[in-house]
């Protein structure tokens, strides 16, 4: 698999790419559209009902798993190399256990409004990036998931466009996203409801 990645993705690694389920697969428009019929599932499952115990490590390693289990072999399983972003590998259980924690303190002292509490923790979890790949689709319908079961909110519309592809909503995405980085959050709230 040697695919072109749009600007900010996280390229599959060849030991990573022995997991792909579907060896028909041959580009990565092919890719994106079994993933995206797998992500598609997860949603309707995930919004029917509900949601308890979000954040967990627990809980997001199945709902990654929900995500991406019909296309990859280590969907729900937490990276076992270094990317171009995101923590050191072996620290991702940590680390996702404190922002957890911490989300659960914002949560309880409401130490922000809702859509920031929901843009921080976006924010860090993609910066953690637990997985293989599909880190920010996967921090997306958590942080959606968060806005919906915990803060009463609705979903972000995330530049009501797709952010798998290159263009115009996936640069101001990643450049929000880089904004949040040097902790200014307010591009990052404003893109989330554009």
């Amino acid at each position: 698999m040697n695919f072109d990645y749009p600007d900010g993705a996280t390229p599959i690694d060849p030991d990573e790419a022995q997991g792909l389920l579907l060896p028909h697969i041959r580009t990565r428009a092919e890719l994106d559209r079994w993933e995206q019929e797998n992500i598609s599932e997860a949603e309707d499952a995930t919004f029917r009902r509900r949601q308890k115990d979000i954040l967990s490590e627990k809980y997001a390693r199945k709902l990654h798993k929900k995500m991406f289990g019909t296309v990859w072999r280590w969907a729900g399983d937490f990276r076992r190399s270094q990317k171009k972003i995101g923590i050191e590998w072996m620290q991702v259980p940590v680390a996702l256990h404190q922002l957890f924690q911490e989300v659960n303190g914002w949560l309880e002292y409401t130490s922000f409004p809702p859509d920031e509490i929901a843009a921080r923790f976006h924010h860090r979890l993609v910066a953690i990036h637990a997985f293989p790949n599909g880190n920010g689709r996967h921090a997306r319908l958590m942080t959606d998931l968060l806005l919906v079961n915990l803060l009463g909110r609705e979903p972000f519309s995330w530049g009501q466009e797709n952010l798998t592809n290159a263009g115009e909503c996936r640069r101001r995405y990643i450049a929000a996203l880089q904004a949040a980085d040097r902790h200014d959050y307010g591009p990052l709230l404003t893109f989330v409801r554009s």
